[in-house]
């Protein structure tokens, strides 16, 4: 078996959360009376945390004070407004316990808040990841690799051929390569199979099913 360790991002891999996402944001842009924006618009605000997606969907030229403001408050509504929504896609959870059940270790790395990303998986894929790397003070965000060394580093793996990243997003391959990781793209989420070869993706996944015969060999 080539891989030891698989890696997850997790909006837009193993949870399609961009509803909620997108709710939450415009709850604030409409309070504010700021233009709201679409779903589809969303998937391409999000990959680089949270402020990055506010500020995006914000407009441009708002006052440094005003959009701390605002993330603040978008801070603290978001995370009982995360799960709303959100759902695994079909056949995600079933994939991570089969690899779990060969031994393979499971991990998500992603920008959203640790801890928010913890409750995440413990309600939608309880018992299916080994370690979960967040977002919190002292890391930096994707594409940074830091929360990929933290993982290596928890899971005893050294070679890093034996480890994958598992994204949806441009943010994602730029991880996978910043981390000297194989990266695999998964066509299901934000992002689709042509805008991630046009970024230089290698490999494509179009489901599930797919994704757990190439870790799997």
């Amino acid at each position: 078996m080539k891989y030891r360790l698989a890696v997850f991002d997790m909006d837009g891999t193993i949870l399609n959360t961009i509803e909620d996402i997108a709710d939450s944001a415009n709850f604030f842009c409409k309070k504010y009376g700021f233009p709201e924006h679409t779903y589809e618009e969303y998937k391409y605000f999000v990959g680089n945390g949270l402020p990055k997606m506010l500020s995006r969907a914000l407009p441009e030229g708002i006052e440094e004070s005003e959009f701390q403001k605002i993330l603040k408050e978008f801070l603290d509504y978001y995370p009982s407004h995360s799960a709303i929504k959100t759902r695994a896609y079909d056949g995600i959870v079933e994939c991570i316990k089969e690899l779990k059940k060969n031994n393979i270790i499971t991990a998500v790395n992603t920008n959203k808040i640790e801890n928010a990303a913890i409750d995440l998986c413990n309600t939608y894929f309880p018992d299916c990841f080994d370690i979960i790397s967040g977002a919190r003070d002292g890391v930096p965000p994707k594409p940074a690799p830091d929360g990929i060394f933290e993982i290596l580093s928890k899971a005893g793996i050294t070679d890093r051929n034996t480890a994958c990243y598992i994204g949806d997003s441009d943010v994602d391959l730029q991880t996978g390569l910043n981390s000297s990781l194989d990266f695999i793209g998964v066509d299901w989420g934000f992002r689709g199979k042509s805008f991630l070869l046009e970024h230089g993706a290698k490999t494509v996944v179009m489901n599930p099913v797919e994704l757990k015969k190439i870790l799997l060999g």
